[in-house]
């Protein structure tokens, strides 16, 4: 007795577990993964949002970047608030390590000059996030560098920012006429 297979169920077949297979890996992206590192980082003692669904954080920053623009700015003020007010919305509530939740990514935000110097000098612990490749391509420096080619270009860069030499550039600043707005 030989059972026969109809092209068109083994075909249906193929694309409802494609469907489910795609319906699964993007619930896992939006939902599981997130929920699962918004765990960890409370575990290690970051506060922050609550991991939402893609549409509900783009909607509260959408919001927040339109009470920020509602106003104008004057030249003296702190323009951040105006520039990245989610973050620090966050800052204030949560305190100065805190996460902010992009979508399904979390950014985690240090702002304690302890912490900030020990990510910076142990490279090989704290490691940069992969960057989109077109990212990649059109801005290569410092910022983007990981590992022993971001330790070669920081002591490239390290004597310019030397504090004698800054102090030079400031009196050479002073010399020069204010500029007129």
């Amino acid at each position: 007795m030989e059972i026969a297979y109809s092209p068109i169920a083994v075909f249906s077949s193929c694309v409802l577990l494609l469907i489910l297979v795609l319906t699964w890996k993007a619930f896992d992206w939006v939902w599981l993964t997130p929920k699962k590192l918004e765990k960890r980082l409370k575990e290690q003692g970051l506060g922050g949002n609550p991991c939402k669904l893609l549409y509900e954080d783009f909607k509260e920053t959408s919001t927040l970047f339109e009470e920020a623009h509602s106003k104008p700015v004057n030249l003296s003020e702190d323009f951040v608030p105006r520039v990245i007010p989610h973050f620090c919305k966050a800052v204030k509530k949560y305190g100065k390590n805190t996460c902010v939740w992009l979508g399904p990514h979390p950014m985690v935000v240090i702002m304690n000059p302890e912490h900030t110097r020990e990510i910076t000098t142990k490279l090989y612990i704290f490691q940069k996030p992969h960057a989109n490749p077109l990212i990649k391509l059109l801005a290569q420096g410092l910022v983007s560098y990981d590992g022993d080619k971001w330790a070669k270009h920081r002591k490239l860069i390290a004597p310019a920012f030397h504090v004698e030499k800054l102090k030079i550039y400031k009196v050479t600043l002073s010399y020069q006429k204010p500029w007129k707005l």
